[in-house]
């Protein structure tokens, strides 16, 4: 079987949908599946193209045993929606045009969605290489985009949920991320064959005892009994990290417990500005890194905030900073509604939950773990078990790859 992915986002670039696919391709591969990619000039999420694609149109390259197409993008680090609309626009040209061109005929195409206007492409794609249509949807687009108040314009929504429709009607498996992502399309195309392609982790290498002794606590100036709350991904709109900043102001006069935020994005600048004027000193920011840096920072911490605003939207999210702090045995502080709930705290007693955007309740429970060693230890086991029982990207891809082979 010949299968193409089809995405905006992929390494080296740093994140969850550039590590889930990566992870993915990798297995299906070993399975025998002769996995291609035709994905973007890496830039996001600093939206500046890494200097050795720089000036480049097209480029054909290996990572690992996953043979991987890049096509040129517009970046830009204005925040407008015109120049959000062109960086999407500019890779459904660009990725159609060589994609015509560069790929040969494929069995399946797979395309992740957001953005969603890369179903153009995908759609076209999978006619002319005579390819089945997979549609995975990782955040559904529009809705998301209107709710958090990145497009309001009436007449681009309306076009972009008839896309959504048609991309929809046009796949022989829609896959979706969450089991809310699964359901809402069920509940809105129910003739539509739906699977639910979870994320995970790979339990192997985040394995805790392989990790080498790190000196993230020794460089950063931390001091051995330092109580380290850590946050690590994108610094965006959705995540509302204005919660733990004034988390931290109302616990700074406990000069053991500090906050740690590492990675890059759009309000990095506004929370850096809001420290200043807080004049929070128990407040740090690190720049990203790259994926094999991250466990051994993580290893050094000793819970981790995982934050959503307060919106009916996110009752159906997963993050996927999740499952890395699970896999290294660390509880979690989760201010997310609804799945992510259910799973990692009722079920799985990973860790605690606050009411997203509530300073005052995550403050509440960043003091029941300080205060309570032994709970934040037990929690930590309860999270690595929990994670491989449920969400082993081993036996995800082997379910996924049954499924494939259905088709």
């Amino acid at each position: 079987m010949k299968l193409l992915i089809l995405t905006q986002y992929f390494p080296p670039e740093v994140g969850a949908p550039q590590n889930r696919l990566f992870e993915l391709a990798q297995r299906l591969q070993a399975k025998g599946i002769d996995v291609e990619v035709l994905t973007a000039m890496p830039n996001y999420p600093q939206m500046e193209i890494h200097k050795e694609y720089k000036g480049k149109r097209y480029v054909q390259e290996s990572i690992g045993d996953i043979s991987v197409k890049r096509t040129w993008i517009y970046v830009s680090q204005d925040k407008g929606i015109v120049q959000r609309l062109l960086n999407y626009f500019s890779f459904v040209i660009s990725s159609l045009w060589f994609g015509l061109l560069k790929v040969e005929k494929k069995d399946v195409l797979m395309v992740e969605s957001p953005p969603l206007f890369l179903g153009i492409t995908a759609y076209i794609l999978s006619k002319v290489k005579k390819a089945k249509l997979i549609f995975n949807v990782s955040d559904l687009w529009p809705e998301s985009a209107e709710k958090l108040d990145i497009i309001h314009n009436k007449l681009l929504l309306n076009l972009a949920t008839k896309l959504e429709e048609f991309c929809y009607k046009k796949s022989v498996l829609i896959s979706g991320q969450t089991q809310g992502i699964c359901t809402n399309i069920k509940d809105r195309f129910p003739n539509k064959k739906v699977y639910w392609l979870k994320n995970g982790v790979d339990i192997n290498f985040y394995d805790i005892n392989k990790v080498s002794t790190s000196t993230f606590r020794k460089d950063k100036g931390f001091e051995d009994n330092d109580f380290i709350l850590f946050y690590g991904g994108i610094i965006g709109h959705a995540q509302g990290l204005e919660v733990i900043l004034k988390a931290a102001q109302i616990l700074k006069d406990i000069k053991d417990i500090k906050f740690v935020l590492l990675g890059n994005g759009p309000e990095k600048s506004n929370l850096l500005q809001m420290r200043a004027q807080m004049q929070l000193d128990n407040v740090f920011f690190y720049d990203a890194v790259v994926k094999s840096q991250m466990q051994a920072i993580i290893t050094q911490t000793d819970a981790a905030i995982i934050p959503l605003k307060r919106l009916d939207l996110f009752k159906g999210a997963i993050p996927s900073k999740i499952f890395e702090n699970l896999a290294l045995k660390k509880p979690i502080l989760l201010g997310v509604e609804g799945e992510a709930k259910t799973l990692f705290i009722d079920e799985g007693k990973c860790g605690l939950s606050f009411i997203p955007e509530d300073y005052n309740d995550l403050a509440k429970n960043i003091l029941i773990l300080y205060n309570d060693k032994n709970l934040a230890r037990q929690m930590g086991d309860n999270g690595l078990k929990y994670a491989k029982d449920n969400f082993n990207r081993d036996i995800i891809a082997e379910e996924f790859y049954k499924e494939l082979i259905s088709l």
